[in-house]
């Protein structure tokens, strides 16, 4: 593809080539490629099928898990979100070594690889939230806590500015890829001042089937607001507020 230059930016088709706009700003690409029939039928083409079912299976397991915690993605992720866990779930079933090339999938594959994940690149809890806290998942019970000791906001939270106020949120999914199917809890502390005052331990416990086989993912987060005149807003719509998998058991 090629990048538009000049004042005047096109959009449509004018011959084989077709102007665009795209969160990369205004491109241009000449129609073609191989016919599609060919791709699904052509011996030459059996690693492309095989690669094209793979990715396919990543983008359906990235929605369920998506939806799973849509709530707390409304406030929290980026535009590039999507296709970044994608990408990861691409890697989980790359790890599957149960099945063959074009067959395997995320139950068998590596879930864990999505520990970590940040679904807002432009608010990481990395490099946002550093009071230390620990991930528990216990299968058996069904529950996945987050705990965090006592910690002072304005030392442990590096806040975008304006804020005045924040929230930690979490949330617990059991998620059955197979069915694209999920169970899940979320949990959230009030909404506190961001300031020199120490919080209490903060434990937020999320449950799921006890004893469930599918794979279960933590997920904590923290929101950012701002208060004016006694009201509470989100700060810049959410824009730095963060969200990662803190913790997976695959089983």
């Amino acid at each position: 593809m090629a990048r538009q230059k000049g004042i005047i930016k096109l959009d449509g088709t004018i011959g084989d080539i077709t102007f665009y706009k795209s969160k990369d700003g205004y491109l241009a690409r000449e129609k073609g490629g191989i016919p599609a029939d060919r791709i699904a039928n052509d011996p030459a083409f059996q690693r492309t099928r095989e690669n094209g079912a793979e990715f396919g299976r990543a983008g359906k397991a990235g929605k369920v898990l998506r939806n799973a915690i849509r709530a707390l993605l409304q406030n929290a992720s980026d535009s590039r979100m999507v296709s970044r866990l994608t990408t990861e779930m691409v890697r989980v079933i790359q790890e599957d070594v149960t099945n063959t090339r074009g067959l395997r999938n995320v139950i068998d594959g590596e879930a864990e690889l999505l520990a970590g994940f940040e679904f807002n690149i432009s608010g990481k809890l990395g490099t946002t939230l550093y009071a230390p806290f620990t991930a528990t998942v216990d299968r058996a019970a069904g529950t996945l806590v987050a705990n965090i000791p006592a910690f002072v906001p304005l030392n442990m939270v590096a806040a975008p500015g304006g804020t005045t106020h924040f929230k930690i949120v979490s949330a617990g999914a059991e998620v059955d890829f197979e069915n694209e199917s999920f169970v899940a809890d979320s949990q959230a502390t009030a909404i506190l001042p961001w300031d020199a005052n120490p919080t209490a331990v903060i434990n937020l416990n999320n449950a799921v089937t006890a004893n469930s086989t599918h794979p279960l993912f933590l997920m904590l987060g923290i929101e950012f607001y701002q208060q004016v005149n006694g009201q509470m807003y989100p700060l810049k719509n959410g824009a730095y507020n963060a969200l990662a998998i803190a913790d997976v058991d695959g089983n």
